[in-house]
């Protein structure tokens, strides 16, 4: 009799995939929608509050990405054994950091530029 756990990959394989495919994501899908509103004037102002909700749409799937591999770098730190720097755990730790590092920019990103129409509607109103 086989269990589902015995199908499993190995918890440094799940790592691997888990941040690979969150970092494909934040570089295919975040990426050039922060690149687009960053440059001045690249978006018309009756579109930037639908291209803003967009951003925070990605925002939030954003961090449902993340917690899923974070949860595959807790599984693989719960099997943690010593030495293992050049073997596959210890790859699959240091491309989980390199992803956290790309997610943590995306996130100040993101955090920048949605905060900036909250703030200009907010003098705007406190002005009226």
């Amino acid at each position: 009799m086989t269990h589902d756990s015995d199908l499993s990959p190995p918890s440094d394989v799940c790592l691997l995939l888990r941040a690979h495919a969150e970092q494909r994501w934040l570089i295919l899908e975040v990426s050039p929608v922060l690149r687009h509103l960053q440059q001045p004037g690249s978006i018309p102002d009756e579109q930037l509050g639908a291209a803003l909700a967009y951003l925070e749409v990605l925002s939030i799937e954003a961090t449902m990405r993340a917690a899923e591999t974070d949860a595959a770098y807790a599984q693989l730190e719960d099997c943690k054994h010593a030495g293992e720097d050049r073997t596959l755990p210890g790859i699959a730790r240091r491309y989980h950091a390199a992803v956290r590092t790309l997610r943590d920019t995306f996130a100040r990103h993101i955090a920048m530029l949605l905060a900036v129409p909250s703030d200009i509607s907010a003098r705007e109103h406190s002005n009226s």
